[in-house]
């Protein structure tokens, strides 16, 4: 079963443009293109029909065609180009400064083929062969991998996304996170390491730093042997940070799994202020005035205070710590308490076999539900901590709780690298090339994020959108005609969109 393109006259003397599928000798009208009056619209619907087939492509505007054939002359279809779409992705690409950055024809195409599909570097030929590009060998691609590494194109790259990210001003504040990506290999190397794996995985992997702005546009990006501790990476990325742009004065927002002492004296001495999130554990012991004088009774939206002593001995420096009350979140923590203490329950009344849990606990040699643990964790239930060096005076509890929350966006630019760009680098073997691998993604990632902001669509829809939109040119006895894909609405507004930004 597959599908063809089928003409057939009309009452009217037209020749109909179809998509038809034939299936155990059943001819099923799938999609009727249109109808041609002449020789030039006629090869323009049967490239139309060809397009769909390949890639569910639009229609042409057929009224901007001269039907100049001559009689007897067959028309010719001798290229189909996605012009639209790749004078976009390359108006990007010049715009962020890359073009100025790194002057490399493959490498550019190897970004933008990668936003439009990702795919494995030899692939990537297929791909822009189907756009109606001139794509590079397979070699040129290869040692084009390796002068971006040689040459540090990734460091002119991030150098060119802080020039952009900071044209309306300094920096204030950079979000950081690490994840994880694996190999399906057996064996480790000096980078491909098993480590503790965030997607569950016993395999090799590789730790992914990234570093971005409040608004997700990604501003550096490094790679760390897969057993590397996530605390252990902040720093390195964060001198990097610093020493090439030179920024002395910016806040860096984490997660809490860079929490430690050490991490945190370091960022200090470095010159970062930081805010970190932070276990809420020691909660009751950090407020006791407020649970003293309430009772435990917390207001939605509600920040409290207090000094913690964090690190030992000469490490040891006093902490702001904020904690931030939410009503939503008390009723998910307590959903999930009711779980906990209901699966401790079945194991106390022996429905289950004893295992470690985390509210149960031996009395004698019979399990039983440790209540004490469960008040406890009811009082914290709603609760979230954040720790800083930053002065109340210079930036209140409710603005550290709220510049802590924009860490989502890093989240959504881990999740566009691996989904939209399929970031892990499963067909790279060497540390080179998985970091050129990487670089490329960056790019990729840098004009993603760059066009979601410009056109409020996500990536993939601008892709979905632009890409149907074609160039076809014709030839007719010896004379080329051009006919171009009328924009949708949909690709009118985005283009509006890029247009203004």
């Amino acid at each position: 079963m597959g599908l063809f393109v089928r003409k057939v006259k009309t009452a009217s003397g037209a020749t109909a443009v179809q998509i038809a599928r034939k299936h155990r000798g059943v001819r099923t009208i799938v999609e009727h293109i249109g109808s041609a009056h002449d020789d030039t619209q006629l090869a323009v619907l049967v490239q139309i029909a060809k397009e769909r087939i390949m890639a569910g492509q639009l229609a042409f505007d057929l009224d901007a065609l001269t039907p100049t054939a001559p009689t007897g002359v067959a028309p010719i279809v001798t290229g189909s180009r996605a012009r639209v779409l790749w004078e976009v992705l390359e108006a990007a690409y010049s715009r962020l400064g890359f073009t100025a950055a790194v002057d490399d024809e493959t490498f550019k195409k190897l970004v933008l083929a990668r936003v439009i599909e990702p795919t494995s570097k030899a692939d990537t030929i297929r791909v822009l062969g189907e756009l109606g590009l001139p794509a590079p060998g397979l070699r040129t691609i290869w040692r084009t991998l390796a002068r971006c590494v040689a040459q540090d194109w990734r460091g002119r790259l991030a150098a060119a996304a802080y020039a952009h990210a900071t044209r309306d001003g300094q920096l204030k504040l950079v979000l950081y996170d690490v994840t994880t990506l694996y190999f399906e290999a057996e064996d480790e190397d000096e980078l491909r390491k098993v480590g503790m794996s965030k997607e569950r995985r016993v395999d090799p992997q590789i730790l992914v730093g990234m570093l971005v702005t409040t608004g997700g546009f990604p501003l550096e990006v490094h790679e760390f042997p897969g057993n590397t501790g996530e605390t252990l990476t902040l720093l390195p990325v964060l001198r990097s940070f610093q020493a090439r742009h030179r920024v002395d004065d910016v806040v860096v927002v984490a997660d809490a799994g860079m929490l430690s002492a050490a991490n945190l004296n370091q960022l200090e001495d470095a010159g970062f202020s930081f805010i970190v999130g932070s276990r809420i554990s020691k909660a009751p012991y950090d407020l006791p005035e407020h649970f003293d004088a309430h009772g435990g009774v917390l207001h939605d939206g509600e920040t409290m205070e207090s000094k913690r002593v964090m690190g030992v001995r000469e490490n040891a420096r006093q902490r702001r710590v904020v904690y931030h009350y939410s009503a939503k979140r008390d009723r998910r923590d307590n959903h999930t308490l009711d779980k906990q203490v209901e699966k401790a329950q079945k194991i106390a009344d022996g429905k289950k076999p004893l295992r470690k849990d985390r509210f149960v606990k031996l009395t004698g040699t019979r399990p039983a539900v440790d209540q004490v643990l469960v008040d406890r964790a009811r009082q914290l239930a709603g609760l979230k901590g954040y720790v800083t060096n930053i002065p109340a005076l210079r930036l209140p509890g409710r603005e550290v709780v709220a510049a802590y929350h924009d860490l989502f966006q890093v989240e959504r630019s881990f999740r566009m690298a691996k989904t939209d760009l399929r970031a892990r680098p499963m067909f790279h073997h060497e540390a080179d090339s998985i970091h050129a691998h990487l670089t490329i993604v960056f790019t990729a990632l840098a004009i993603s994020r760059h066009l979601q902001e410009a056109t409020g669509y996500s990536i993939r829809k601008i892709i979905r959108t632009l890409r149907p939109l074609r160039d076809v040119t014709i030839s007719i006895g010896g004379n080329e005609i051009t006919a171009t894909t009328p924009p949708s609405p949909h690709a009118a507004d985005i283009l509006v969109a890029i247009a203004g930004h």
